[in-house]
């Protein structure tokens, strides 16, 4: 069972997703201001964080930016403005999707299984593959990727689209079949989360 982190200030909304996730087979784990939020993301019992952009005390951005400094778990977005300048830093800083409210739960449940998915591998996945490409070489089932034996810092949405170029080598591959095999959906009109990794 995974274990999900919500940190949001909005006690109705976090009440409301927390209830829709356990339904759905989750363990749900909540923070209402970002300081508390950073801080139960790093302990390690979490395997995904939707960290809301605006609280008090630390707001999203912020909070992102602490978790990533030493932690690649996947976090998923939720803003209350439709502004793109947040989605895009939110995914510049290695946010690894973006939600705008209001939402509903089972599309932000939706959004969450796809992530899980990309980042913990399922269980068809062979052991042991190495892709190997130039100077590049990656352990999809382990999440790592190097370059001429160098570790790659990459957020999971960055791995992702880097395994699907790197699986199909030498062939093009267009922006839909990107997101759809990296990001696990088809290529919205205006989506530009792949433009920013």
């Amino acid at each position: 069972m995974n274990q999900v982190l919500l940190i949001d200030d909005d006690t109705e909304l976090v009440g409301m997703f927390s209830e829709y996730l356990e339904q759905e087979g989750f363990r749900v784990g909540c923070a209402h201001d970002g300081e508390t939020g950073a801080r139960e993301a790093l302990s390690g019992q979490y395997a995904i964080a939707i960290l809301d952009v605006m609280m008090p005390r630390m707001n999203g951005i912020e909070t992102l930016r602490r978790i990533r400094a030493a932690s690649r778990m996947p976090i998923l977005m939720l803003t209350g403005r439709g502004d793109d300048a947040d989605r895009i830093l939110g995914l510049e800083l290695g946010a690894d999707d973006y939600v705008t409210k209001p939402c509903t739960p089972r599309e932000l449940t939706a959004r969450v299984r796809a992530i899980l998915r990309r980042t913990q591998g399922t269980p068809n996945d062979s052991p042991g593959i190495t892709l190997t490409v130039g100077k590049l070489t990656m352990l999809p089932e382990q999440r790592r990727a190097t370059w001429e034996g160098q570790p790659l810092e990459l957020t999971s949405t960055e791995f992702n689209l880097l395994e699907v170029l790197a699986r199909n080598a030498g062939r093009p591959v267009s922006k839909n079949d990107l997101s759809e095999q990296g990001l696990g959906r088809p290529l919205a009109r205006f989506d530009r989360n792949i433009d920013v990794h």
